[in-house]
């Protein structure tokens, strides 16, 4: 124990300096390290980030060095990998899963001379601490758009990982714009309390398909589901979740929302080695390309596709919000108005589903 105390007390006499918010000096080299939660080969989110890592490799050759640790769980666990990081002489941390967040505020408070990237979060407790995140419940309007159109039992259904902000959004937006499409539509939510288990993801997709659901949607890591929806012969449909899931093309796959993280982390070291690093909360989607919507396969019918891509270029050029009113809570209290766009605040703080989707959100 004193001996880590020791080795935190030197370390904050190292590294950048923070003046005001901003980087005071550039830097002739940056070490950037990574946390995963899950397994770079998931196929989905992590795996998404790493090839954001590589990207960033590949763009400032010598200039930077990458590290990273996969599979931290979130806890105690992951406050201890970033203490490590941090004494080992990474000058920026991108921890990339929401429940990083406490231990990236606590270890940043230790280290303020290093700079710590929270993915999916709010907290910036700390002038160190940033957040970034992607507009993900963008590309659930396209799938939405989509499930409604094609499901024949007008049954269909969500994977969830967590009841936090992030996901419940995607879950309204999928649904409204389902609806939007056809008012017979029924969502079934089943959570998984998992960002990456097969098995798990596996069986939920079983149990929704059991049930009649004929296209599955997820905010999980692994292709689990698309697995599952293949089995079926084409009768049920899903979507690439975080990475482009291709191996499933044309289809269950016929679409898919993608992470581009790469310009983010090219961006931010960047502006270390410029020295105009400044502490930001990012929160970009389509229109900017960090939210990129995989190709629409020929599996689906020619207007189902013209639909879908009308919907992701209008969500591109500002004409569509996945969020416009009138829209009603699920207890039928009016949330917005003809015409009134969500706020963001709204979204990021979302903890009710929208009027229609029937069930609780777990507490």
């Amino acid at each position: 124990m004193n001996r880590r105390t020791l080795l935190a007390s030197a370390a904050l006499g190292l590294g950048l300096t923070l003046a005001g918010g901003a980087q005071a000096a550039g830097m002739d080299h940056v070490k950037a390290c990574f946390v995963y939660v899950g397994p770079i080969g998931d196929g989905g989110y992590t795996y998404q980030h790493d090839q954001g890592r590589l990207a960033l490799e590949k763009a400032l050759g010598d200039k930077v060095e990458t590290a990273y640790q996969e599979s931290v769980p979130e806890g105690a666990d992951a406050e201890r990998v970033l203490t490590q990081m941090a004494l080992s002489g990474c000058n920026i941390i991108f921890t990339t899963s929401f429940g990083y967040m406490d231990a990236t505020n606590n270890v940043a408070a230790k280290f303020p001379n290093v700079m710590f990237e929270h993915a999916t979060g709010y907290k910036r407790e700390h002038p160190n601490v940033s957040t970034y995140n992607a507009r993900f419940y963008e590309g659930r309007t396209v799938q939405g758009t989509i499930a409604g159109m094609v499901t024949k039992s007008n049954k269909i259904g969500y994977i969830g990982s967590f009841p936090i902000p992030e996901v419940i959004m995607g879950i309204n937006a999928y649904y409204l714009a389902a609806k939007k499409v056809n008012p017979d539509v029924e969502l079934s939510v089943i959570w998984a309390y998992t960002w990456f288990d097969p098995a798990k993801e596996a069986d939920a997709a079983k149990a929704m398909i059991e049930q009649g659901v004929d296209v599955v949607a997820q905010h999980t890591d692994s292709t689990a589901p698309l697995a599952e929806a293949a089995k079926t012969g084409g009768k049920v449909i899903g979507f690439g979740q975080a990475s482009d899931m291709a191996a499933y093309k044309p289809t269950p796959r016929v679409t898919s929302t993608i992470d581009n993280w790469g310009p983010y982390y090219i961006k931010r070291v960047q502006a270390l080695l410029d020295g105009t690093y400044e502490q930001v909360d990012s929160w970009e989607g389509i229109a900017s390309g960090e939210v990129e919507i995989g190709e629409i396969t020929d599996a689906l019918p020619p207007d189902v596709k013209a639909a879908a891509e009308k919907v992701r270029d209008e969500i591109a050029s500002g004409a569509l919000h996945s969020f416009t009113g009138p829209i009603n809570k699920q207890d039928g209290s009016v949330w917005l108005t003809e015409g009134q766009t969500a706020p963001d605040g709204d979204l990021l703080s979302m903890n009710f589903y929208v009027e229609g989707i029937k069930g609780d959100i777990p507490q």
